[in-house]
């Protein structure tokens, strides 16, 4: 591996690296809003229903993205919040309880 690769790699990483934590960031903010009922507030016809987060994505998201998202998955399961990834017309389902598998 030459000097360009490790700097691309290492590009690449920071830059996943990055969209990780936005992802993660953004979870919280969405789980803040529900937790703290803004979502209530905001529409008092939701308050008492189950609560859902959906993600839909482009593309099956790589192997350090689906991590993340089995431990908020499983995070949200103590919350009872159901979280859904979705990418594009295929769904990768995950509801509490469940593996984090697509579907055959």
């Amino acid at each position: 591996m030459n000097k360009e690769d490790q700097i691309s790699r290492a590009k690449d990483r920071t830059r996943s690296d990055e969209q990780l934590l936005a992802l993660q960031e953004r979870f919280n903010a969405y789980v803040s809003f529900l937790l703290d009922g803004e979502m209530a507030e905001a529409h008092p016809e939701l308050a008492g229903k189950p609560a859902r987060i959906e993600l839909r994505c482009a593309h099956t998201p790589d192997a350090r993205a689906l991590e993340l998202l089995a431990l908020i998955h499983d995070q949200l399961g103590f919350q009872e919040i159901k979280l859904e990834v979705v990418v594009r017309n295929d769904e990768i389902r995950m509801p509490n309880g469940e593996s984090m598998t697509k579907p055959k």
